[in-house]
C-alpha cells in the first residue's frame, strides 16, 4: 500500500489537519482522484469518477464546523443517488440512467462535510455477497486480487481495505456492509433499522432489511459518522430514538461487566471453516481474559425459515421493482442477469398471504432476539463462515443457471425451491449476517483475524436495537488493544 494522506490518517484526523491549515481539502480530493486513476485497474473497485464536480465542491466548501471538514469519499453505486450521476444499480437495464435527485441519505453525507468523488462497484441490484456485475465486471480483493472483496458493497470495501480513503458509502440488506468488510479487512457497521435517513421515494428498503451506512477503517470515524447522520425522521416508516449521549462521547465507555453469547454454528446447518471458528475463539479468549462473561449459546431462531422468508421478500420486492419500471418482459429478461430475472418472475406468484406471513415471522424473530439480548448484552459470531472466494469460484451451478433463465417454465413452488438451491453455495459463505437485517438490530464486523493464507475474516457482534453504542465501544476496545488487522 502506497502511503498517502488518505491512507495514513482517519477522516477525523484529516479534518483536524485541514482546520489547522496543514492540509488543503482540494489537494486531498485530487489525491483520491489520482489514487483511483492509478490503482483502480487492479481492483475495479470504482465505476465512475467525478473529478470536476468533486474538486469544485472542495474549492467551494464552506466550513461551518461540520463533523468532517470536506473529506473526499466514494458513494456506493447502488442506493446512494447523487443528482445527475449514474444510478445504474450495476444493471445493463439501467445503464444510461442518471439520478434525477440526490436522496436523503446522500444529503446527510453532504451535511456531515463529506465530498463524493465517485461511486463504487456492486453486483446487480445488490443481490449477491460477491461483486461481479455483468455491467462493470468483477471487483478484486486488495489482499489478493485473485479473490473477491465480497458484496454487495464490494467496491467500497476494496477501496477502503486498500487504503485509498478512510470512508466509503455502503448499504446492508443481508450483510452487504459486513460481508465485504470480513473479506476485505475493514470495519463494517449496520445500524439499527430506522437510524439513518431514508427516502424520498424508497422508504422501506426491502421491508426494512436494508439500511445505508459506510465502510471504515477507524472506530472514531465510525462513531462520528453515525452521530452526524442519525435522525428521527417522522416521514419514515421505521424510527429509533436518538441516544441520550453522542456515540462519539461514549466511545471509550465500554462497561466492565458484560455477558456475551457466542456461537460458531451456522444457523442453516452449513459448514463453518476452521478460520471462522478460530477468529471467534481468539475473541472469546481475549474477552474472557479481560473479565467478560462469555457463554456459548445459539440465537433462538429457525435459521432455514428465516432465510426462506428472506428470499420470499427478495422475490416479491424484485417483482415490484420491475413492475414499477413499466417495461415488457422481453426487455427486462434481455438486460438483466439470470438471478434478477428469476427473482422477479418468481415474485409474481407470491400471494399476499405468503408475504404477510413472512413479515409476521420477521416480527416474531425481532421479539425473540430482543428477549435473547436482554439476557445477553452482545451476540458474537463469525461475520462470514469462510474467507473470500476466488474470483473464478462458481457460486451457481451450470444446471441452476440454465433453470433460472427459463424459470417461467416451473410452477411457483419449484420456482422458490430453485431460488433456494441457487443461493445455497453463496449462503454457505455467509449465513450469519441476515439475522440482524430481519430483526432490525445493529451489527458490526471487526477486522480481527488473518488466516495462514493471508486473507482476513471478520468477527460479528450483534446488539439490542438502539445499542450501537455497545458495538462501537467494543470495536474501540479491540482497536485500542491492537487487535485490528489491516492491509499493510
Amino acid at each position: 500500500m502506497s502511503k498517502t494522506n488518505l491512507s495514513s490518517h482517519s477522516a477525523t484526523e484529516l479534518s483536524e489537519l485541514i482546520r489547522q491549515g496543514k492540509l488543503n481539502r482540494v489537494d486531498l480530493t485530487q489525491e483520491l482522484i489520482d489514487t483511483v486513476k492509478s490503482e483502480n485497474p487492479k481492483l475495479n473497485a470504482v465505476t465512475t469518477l467525478w473529478p470536476d464536480r468533486a474538486l469544485k465542491m472542495a474549492k467551494d466548501f464552506y466550513d461551518t464546523g461540520q463533523p468532517f471538514a470536506g473529506i473526499p469519499i466514494l458513494l456506493k453505486g447502488l442506493g446512494q443517488s447523487f443528482k445527475e450521476a449514474p444510478d445504474t444499480a450495476s444493471s445493463k437495464l439501467l445503464e444510461d440512467y442518471k439520478a434525477p435527485a440526490t436522496n436523503n441519505f446522500v444529503h446527510s453525507f453532504l451535511h456531515a462535510g463529506l465530498i463524493p468523488a465517485g461511486e463504487t462497484n456492486a453486483p446487480e441490484f445488490g443481490f449477491k455477497n460477491v461483486t461481479d456485475s455483468k455491467l462493470y465486471g468483477d471487483a478484486h480483493n486488495p489482499w489478493n486480487t485473485d479473490y473477491q472483496p465480497g458484496g454487495s458493497s464490494g467496491g467500497s470495501a476494496a477501496a477502503v481495505g486498500a487504503g485509498w480513503l478512510p470512508i466509503a458509502g455502503g448499504n446492508d440488506g443481508g450483510g452487504s456492509i459486513r460481508i465485504p468488510s470480513s473479506f476485505s479487512g475493514t470495519i463494517g457497521l449496520k445500524p439499527t433499522r430506522g437510524r439513518v435517513f431514508a427516502g424520498p421515494g424508497e422508504w422501506r428498503g426491502w421491508q426494512g432489511a436494508s439500511i445505508n451506512f459506510a465502510i471504515t477503517r477507524d472506530m472514531n470515524d465510525t462513531a462520528r459518522l453515525l452521530d452526524a447522520i442519525s435522525t428521527v425522521q417522522m416521514a419514515a416508516p421505521f424510527q429509533v430514538p436518538l441516544p441520550s449521549e453522542s456515540f462519539t462521547a461514549t466511545l471509550n465507555s465500554l462497561p466492565k461487566t458484560l455477558t456475551i453469547a457466542y456461537s460458531t454454528e451456522s444457523p442453516v446447518g452449513t459448514p463453518v471453516s476452521d478460520e471462522a471458528k478460530q477468529a471467534v475463539q481468539d475473541a472469546v479468549d481475549f474477552l474472557s481474559s479481560e473479565g467478560y462473561n462469555m457463554v456459548a449459546a445459539d440465537a433462538p431462531i429457525d435459521g432455514i425459515g428465516l432465510m426462506k422468508s428472506y428470499y420470499l421478500m427478495n422475490a416479491g420486492e424484485t417483482a415490484t421493482m420491475f413492475a414499477n419500471m413499466h417495461l415488457n418482459d422481453q426487455v427486462i429478461k434481455k438486460n438483466v442477469e439470470p438471478l434478477s430475472w428469476a427473482l422477479g418472475y418468481a415474485g409474481r406468484s407470491i400471494t399476499a398471504v405468503q408475504y404477510s406471513q413472512a413479515l409476521a415471522f420477521w416480527d416474531n424473530i425481532s421479539s425473540d432476539m430482543d428477549a435473547f439480548q436482554q439476557e445477553f448484552d452482545l451476540y458474537l459470531t463469525p461475520t462470514t463462515a469462510h474467507q473470500a472466494p476466488r474470483i473464478d469460484q462458481p457460486l451457481v451451478s451450470a444446471e441452476n443457471l440454465e433453470k433460472m433463465k427459463h424459470i417461467e417454465d416451473l410452477n411457483p413452488e419449484d420456482q422458490m425451491q430453485l431460488i433456494w438451491d441457487q443461493w445455497l453455495p453463496a449462503l454457505t459463505l455467509s449465513p450469519f449476517t441476515q439475522l440482524a437485517n430481519i430483526s432490525g438490530q445493529p451489527a458490526i464486523s471487526l477486522p480481527t483475524y488473518v488466516g495462514d493464507n493471508g486473507l482476513p475474516l471478520g468477527i460479528q457482534f450483534i446488539a439490542r436495537k438502539g445499542r450501537e453504542d455497545l458495538l462501537l465501544q467494543m470495536g474501540k476496545f479491540f482497536e485500542d488493544e491492537h487487535k485490528f488487522k489491516f492491509l499493510k
